[in-house]
């Protein structure tokens, strides 16, 4: 049992080990007693030794690593976004079948680092992050004295193709859908998310300002279901440009009729009839950001317009330039080096 030190100011403090972090650093917690006597010193001693028995109790159970998971997503299902509770049960069914038959008080960081080197071999790095993120969560919510060290696979750089200006002109000429034509409109000049042009109703607009207050998403009983946006920045309101709320006169209820996956399937036949390169109906949104960019607007426009809650999708994806913006960019460079030399160098 810890044993109580007097501090000079006369009182007793007892500290016991709490847990170590991710960097290997030991933490500890205090308990004192204000008492300057022996019982003062026995008092901090069993506020300190009930700590650590509770804590021994609620930690070092005898639960799996299975039923931890459950009661972590019980807790938080008014809180998680639907996707994610989805996305979070569908890993613990298909990626962590064995591990969840493990008792928790048994894992070990070792088994954990074999389980992850044995993902790595047939899934993306994203994934096994991923999926290395939530074991992560539920083992420091439950066992918070384990230090996880865990070597993840290297991260790639995601490989995309953001649409151009001509390509966002063929492929609105190869739509020959309104519903289609709308989801696209609004992905590409507004930026929605697929979710959130599903979820896009009449009432929501004010002249040429759509009030994005809603997404359509699937639950964990392959139900689609309505729900509030991806996150606080993503409740916002876009200016539309004339043209598109052009599009939208007349309609009621629903602005588009379709689910998030009926647009996916779509857009990838209308893809492939325009022949143009392959890309996503997310990739919309990359061109609109990325045209905001090479117009110069500043970032925090863009993050407002777009439902970024920070700069750090901007930085990851968003900042790429557009292909038929590069040859203008470098001739704008060189013309100022030019004129710089022509200036400087030749006097």
């Amino acid at each position: 049992m810890a044993t109580a030190k007097k501090l000079p100011s006369g009182s007793w403090r007892c500290q016991v080990y709490d847990y170590t972090d991710a960097n290997g650093k030991r933490h500890y917690k205090s308990f004192t007693s204000d008492n300057p006597t022996a019982k003062g010193k026995r008092a901090a001693e069993k506020m300190a030794a009930d700590y650590a028995a509770e804590k021994e109790s609620k930690y070092h159970c005898s639960f799996t690593f299975g039923e931890a998971f459950d009661n972590y997503v019980k807790d938080r299902e008014s809180v998680l976004a639907v996707s994610t509770i989805r996305e979070y049960k569908r890993t613990k069914r298909v990626d962590l079948s064995e591990l969840s038959k493990v008792k928790i008080e048994n894992i070990t960081s070792e088994q954990i680092q074999e389980l992850i080197n044995r993902m790595a071999k047939e899934k993306s790095p994203k994934t096994v992050r991923n999926i290395h993120g939530i074991i992560s969560t539920v083992l420091k919510t439950y066992r918070p004295e384990i230090a996880l060290n865990t070597t993840l696979p290297q991260k790639i750089p995601p490989k995309l193709y953001i649409p151009t200006d001509e390509d966002i002109q063929t492929l609105l000429g190869h739509i020959d859908n309104d519903d289609m034509m709308i989801a696209v409109l609004l992905a590409a000049f507004g930026p929605l998310r697929r979710s959130e042009i599903c979820g896009l109703e009449d009432t929501d607009f004010n002249g040429n300002i759509a009030h994005i207050q809603r997404a359509v998403v699937m639950d964990e009983n392959k139900q689609w279901v309505d729900k509030t946006t991806k996150s606080v920045a993503g409740n916002r309101f876009i200016p539309l440009p004339d043209f598109v709320i052009d599009r939208l006169k007349g309609r009621t209820g629903r602005i588009v009729q379709l689910k998030p996956n009926q647009i996916s399937d779509r857009f990838i036949d209308i893809i492939a009839h325009s022949g143009l390169p392959h890309f996503r109906f997310h990739d919309l949104r990359h061109y609109c950001a990325s045209i905001q960019h090479a117009l110069g607007i500043p970032d925090a426009y863009i993050m407002q317009r777009g439902g970024w809650g920070s700069d750090a999708v901007l930085k990851q994806v968003y900042r790429h330039a557009l292909s038929d913006k590069t040859e203008q960019m470098n001739d704008i460079a060189n013309d100022h080096f030019s004129n710089l030399c022509n200036t400087k160098c030749n006097t």
